[in-house]
Parts: C-alpha cells; sequence; structure tokens
C-alpha cells in the first residue's frame, strides 16, 4: 500500500494548505426552488435545483480561480453512507475494501502529531483491531475511492463531481456563506459540525465528539444535506487538478477528469480539521488522496441524475 503512505502525507500536507485563517462572509442568494411538480426524489435523497455557481476562493492556491459553473439539477444523499449501510452491501456482494487487502488503515494519531498505517484497520474497526467497532449509524470510514465506487455501481448511483459538491454545499443558489450551514461553526452555544477544538494533541470535544458522530447529528442545511462540512472528508468522482479557465468550467461535468490519473478530490473536511489548520469544512475546501487510500476520517455519499420527465 505504498500510495496509501504517500497520500497520508500529502492530505494532511494538503489541508494544512488548505487555509490557515478564519474568515466571515456575507450570506446571500434566495431560498432554493422545491422540486417540481413531476419530479419525484427518491427516499433518502435530497433534491439540488440546477444553477450557476461560482466555484473556489481566491484567497486560497488550490481554490482558484474562482469559475462560475452551470449545473444542471440532480439528488444527493441526505446523509453519508453509514456503516449500516455499507455491512448490506458487503453482505450483498461479498465485496473486500483495499484496505481489507492491503491489510492496514490510516489512522491519524493526535499525541505525535502523526500518520500511521495501522494493521487490521477497516470499515468495522477503523482505529484498530483493538478498538471498538463502528457505530452503525456513524459515517463508514477506511473506503478507498474504489470502494466508494464499487458501492455507487450497486446502489445504483455515483460519486458527487467537485462542482456538484460544492453547488450542493453552497445551497444550489450559490450562497457566499463560508459553511454550509451559514456563516459560524456555532450559533447559540450549539456547534453546527463535528470538529476539530482545542490543542493540536488533544481534541476538546466540545461538540460532544472525538472522533465521527452520527450522521447528521448536527441538523440539516436549506437543501436538507446533513454533514455537508466536518465529519468525514468526502470522496468526489473528479481527479484532484488545479481549476479550470473560465471556458473549461462550461464544458460537460466530465470535464475536470481529463488528464492523467494521480489523485482523487475529497471535500467537506472531517474531524480532524480546525480553522487555524486546515478548515477543511469550508464550502469551497479541497483536499485529495489517491484512490486506494482508505482513511479512518474518509467516507462519501453519492448523488443520482434527475430523469427528463
Amino acid at each position: 500500500m505504498t500510495g496509501a503512505r504517500a497520500a497520508l502525507l500529502a492530505l494532511a500536507g494538503s489541508a494544512a494548505g488548505a487555509g490557515l485563517f478564519a474568515f466571515t462572509l456575507a450570506r446571500g442568494g434566495a431560498a432554493p426552488p422545491p422540486p417540481p411538480a413531476d419530479v419525484t426524489v427518491p427516499p433518502g435523497m435530497a433534491y439540488v435545483p440546477g444553477g450557476t455557481t461560482r466555484i473556489g476562493d481566491e484567497r486560497v492556491a488550490d481554490e482558484r480561480p474562482v469559475f462560475a459553473a452551470r449545473v444542471r439539477p440532480f439528488f444527493m444523499d441526505a446523509h453519508l453512507v453509514t456503516v449500516a449501510e455499507f455491512r448490506r452491501f458487503v453482505e450483498a456482494t461479498g465485496h473486500v475494501t483495499s484496505a481489507e487487502r492491503a491489510g492496514d488503515g490510516g489512522v491519524y494519531d493526535a499525541p505525535t502529531d502523526s500518520w500511521r498505517l495501522v494493521r487490521g484497520a477497516t470499515w468495522r474497526r477503523p482505529l484498530g483491531p483493538d478498538a471498538p467497532p463502528a457505530p452503525d449509524d456513524h459515517p463508514v470510514t477506511q473506503v478507498s475511492w474504489y470502494d466508494a465506487d464499487a458501492y455507487a455501481q450497486w446502489a445504483g448511483k455515483r460519486l458527487p463531481t467537485e462542482v456538484e459538491w460544492e453547488h450542493a454545499a453552497r445551497g444550489g443558489r450559490d450562497a457566499r456563506a463560508p459553511y454550509a450551514w451559514g456563516d459560524s461553526l456555532a450559533s447559540g452555544g450549539r456547534h453546527r459540525a463535528n470538529t476539530w477544538q482545542g490543542a493540536p494533541a488533544a481534541n476538546g470535544r466540545e461538540d460532544g465528539w472525538t472522533h465521527t458522530s452520527p450522521v447528521g447529528a448536527f441538523g440539516r442545511t436549506s437543501l436538507g444535506l446533513t454533514d455537508m462540512g466536518g465529519n468525514v472528508w468526502q470522496w468526489t468522482a473528479d481527479w484532484y487538478r488545479a481549476y479550470p479557465d473560465p471556458e473549461r468550467a462550461r464544458a460537460p461535468r466530465t470535464a475536470m477528469n481529463v488528464g492523467p490519473p494521480s489523485e482523487k478530490a475529497l471535500r467537506g473536511g472531517s474531524f480532524l480539521c480546525r480553522p487555524d489548520f486546515c478548515h477543511g469544512y469550508r464550502v469551497s475546501a479541497r483536499s485529495r488522496a489517491t484512490p486506494e487510500t482508505a482513511l479512518f476520517h474518509t467516507g462519501f455519499r453519492l448523488v443520482q441524475d434527475v430523469s427528463p420527465p
């Protein structure tokens, strides 16, 4: 699993460079329109209206240039794929994950501020064989991009593109708040996402969680989506690369997949992110990992195309 070793360092490094600052932006945009009368939203999914969204942030190197992207309507899973849902997939298909085949998965050790490949760390026990099993209602982790894609094919769905993910995080209406839920990480004394609090060596657990939390524990966005920031990073369909120029942004949604493969783009941030280090739960924040990499803070959600009437 040599690619995972490089990806662990790349992921931590890219997260560190994703934004060493905190900021507040004005919210904007009208409320998203309801689904058309002839559109039936699949169970467990939310309707994301089409529209034009400005993708990126000029203040962060790998989030610029900001470009406008036109997005067609689609459905998105209201919550991250859970451990219980992934178990049903494994039982139905006999799928063996990348971490299970390799024999290890990536785990961050906070006291030593280092990543380790832990023997026996899998989606069943993300921290390793001696740790407690992953709760059924938490997002599945220690799954590679290949595992997520296999699940998507079984479920009849697909992974979102980066543009689709950010469009949904911005409410399908080009909202300019830094987070999918608004302007701040907490309001009224209540945390809005599962993120890291306190010193680098120890999570202060002000939000109630050290690692993953149950999906949807921190509320919904205006579109009805949960965990669109924090909890776990989310695989996307796209290869990670510099953003295209504005003309390329108007190309088909697979345009950012053109070129030699290297690392897949991740969105959403995780319970490891904090504003002065990675700030990965901003709507425009990006990270990356090689597609065979499995990590204890990375999962996925899926999307589905809206069929024409």
